[in-house]
């Protein structure tokens, strides 16, 4: 492919940002949905609290019809969906057109989730075409820095995601040091000292999942 610019570099990273972003947050929100149909008190508060989204909602029949669906609400899935494919169709030539028909086919899948009485089936039918255009893009994306480029967004997001969701030790390691090689091998400007920070913050007896969350937010 030649040089890869800067504006394609922070395409390429967000286009990897953006899916990870859509497929762990639907993963978790599909997990929370029948909890919170039979739930007596509101618990989705703590869903925002816990993603780091605004409590927009008032109920949470609302935050069920809006947080995945809103298009104008721009911590909505669908929203964080739209910007994966902006990205991708711009990016069309680099990571191939069958790579950006599985994005196309997610939207597709979701908008139907929002007026079908089964969202979760066309939710679950989402995760799998991103699951199939990270798989696409693997194998049909000749240019490896480019590949590693996405990737890298993947990890980072997954990264920040798992802090923010209190995840465990042993999954926060796996991730750091999936993160590492790859955002080496990208090309990537980034802080190897926040890398060095990550591991050690996550040896301490008590993980401070906040100092984590802002190292992951600043290695770029």
């Amino acid at each position: 492919m030649g040089i890869i610019s800067v504006e394609q570099t922070n395409r390429l990273l967000w286009l990897g940002r953006y899916t990870e972003r859509v497929y762990t947050t639907l993963r978790l929100y599909s997990n929370s949905y029948d909890a919170m149909i039979d739930e007596i008190t509101d618990s989705y508060q703590a869903f925002c609290k816990m993603i780091d989204i605004p409590d927009v909602y008032g109920t949470k029949e609302e935050f069920q019809r809006k947080y995945p669906f809103d298009e104008q609400n721009p911590d909505s899935i669908f929203s964080n969906l739209d910007r994966a494919y902006d990205n991708a169709i711009v990016l069309r030539e680099e990571i191939s057109s069958e790579a950006l028909s599985y994005i196309q086919l997610a939207i597709y899948a979701m908008t139907k989730a929002r007026i079908s009485r089964a969202p979760l089936i066309e939710m679950q039918r989402v995760m799998d075409n991103i699951l199939a255009f990270w798989g696409i893009a693997d194998d049909s994306i000749d240019d490896e820095q480019i590949r590693d480029i996405i990737k890298t967004g993947k990890r980072i997001e997954r990264l920040d995601l798992y802090a923010r969701l209190g995840m465990g030790r042993r999954a926060l390691k796996r991730e750091i040091r999936r993160l590492e090689p790859r955002i080496r091998r990208s090309g990537v400007s980034y802080r190897e000292e926040n890398i060095n920070r990550m591991k050690e913050l996550v040896e301490e007896p008590e993980i401070d999942y906040y100092k984590i969350v802002n190292e992951v937010e600043t290695i770029l």
